[in-house]
């Protein structure tokens, strides 16, 4: 079988590494190993899959469904891989193999096409932030096999990247100020330490067998649960802008998620506007415009 790498995936990896990608060139090669290597048949790639991996939907030598997960370094897979044993599948996809090859993951398989974001709005939100609570543990002991990046580690790089990016656009300057601000002042007391999704939204939560709803892609970072919680506020941004009522539902969907999931609320309107201004600056960046108005039109709401 031909390993075609998604167009998706192939557009996302070229934003961030504009000059070419040797991992792209040898993927198809790398898939093939990895199938061998597990005695693996497979039956397709996920399209349109997603913006930092190849999945490949296969069945084990015994048909039992799995998928077969394949990431650049820069998508940080060892830490998802590490993430997911040590939650052990409560809250999120099974790791399937003991053994380790980098790059490769092997996970239980759910229904790739049935999120909760299929849900309606108010259901949707309610059995992602019940996801999200299980996987809010803490994170394993610093003298592991893997050490995790904090938030404010992950949030000290897109720091620096959002000052760069504004210091050539003066029209971005007052919301990076204000996001920069409200990061300074949330890492100034951080309430607690846990191990943290780092990338959550409604389409990160799929349906399965073994439970309802599990989450999927991790981008793991150990903090507070707010910054957590904060891209899920976001979720269907594109809905939100065009409501005439959208900032006060933005308003209530702060309020509500705060208060279903133990989460002071001026702390997630602040890790809310940090990450929303972040993910703005970056798709102004790159060239995603219509992203980036959508994003810091909603980052101005907060």
């Amino acid at each position: 079988m031909a390993f075609e790498p998604p167009r998706r995936l192939v557009r996302a990896l070229g934003e961030t590494a504009p000059d070419g990608d040797d991992w792209l060139e040898k993927l198809p090669e790398a898939a093939r190993q990895a199938v061998a290597l597990r005695e693996l048949t497979v039956e397709r790639v996920q399209v349109p899959g997603g913006r930092s991996s190849m999945v490949v939907l296969v069945r084990r030598a015994d048909g039992t469904p799995a998928v077969l997960k394949l990431a650049p370094p820069r998508a940080r897979p060892e830490s998802e891989r590490a993430a997911l044993a040590h939650w052990g599948g409560v809250g999120a996809v099974q790791l399937l193999e003991p053994f380790v090859t980098e790059g490769v993951l092997l996970l239980e398989r759910l229904h790739p096409d049935l999120s909760v974001r299929s849900l309606p709005e108010a259901k949707a939100l309610l059995e992602a932030a019940g996801t999200l609570r299980r996987l809010w543990v803490e994170p394993p002991a610093e003298d592991g096999a893997h050490r995790f990046e904090s938030v404010a580690e992950r949030t000290g790089r897109q720091a620096e990247a959002m000052r760069a990016t504004a210091s050539a656009d003066a029209e971005l300057v007052p919301l990076v100020d204000a996001a920069l601000a409200a990061r300074a002042e949330l890492l100034a007391a951080p309430p607690e330490h846990r191990l943290l999704h780092g990338t959550f939204r409604q389409s990160k939560v799929l349906s399965g067998e073994r439970m309802p709803w599990l989450a999927v892609g991790p981008d793991p970072v150990v903090g507070e649960c707010a910054f957590d919680l904060a891209r899920l506020v976001r979720d269907r941004v594109e809905d939100l802008i065009a409501q005439p009522s959208g900032p006060a539902t933005t308003r209530r969907r702060v309020k509500r998620l705060a208060q279903s999931l133990d989460v002071d609320q001026e702390r997630l309107r602040g890790w809310t506007l940090f990450r929303a201004v972040e993910s703005g600056v970056r798709a102004h960046r790159v060239g995603r415009r219509q992203d980036a108005e959508l994003l810091l039109e909603f980052a101005g709401w907060l």
